[in-house]
């Protein structure tokens, strides 16, 4: 069976760290931005996880 090829979408949005987890940029951030508090933005900036049901399926779009 063929290599699967790098989703390039997904690699554009995900970054795996050294001990091999995904890390996501959160929802919400990128506009209407004046209507939100600065706690809720603050929360937005930081980077999230990607849990792991989910972990399992963009490994393999990533070929990890």
């Amino acid at each position: 069976m063929p290599k699967l090829k790098t989703h390039k979408g997904t690699a554009k949005r995900i970054k795996v760290t050294s001990t091999g987890k995904l890390t996501r940029r959160r929802a919400f951030g990128a506009h209407l931005l004046a209507k939100k508090s600065k706690s809720r933005k603050r929360a937005i900036n930081t980077t999230a996880v990607v849990s792991g049901g989910v972990a399992k399926n963009v490994k393999r779009a990533l070929g990890v």
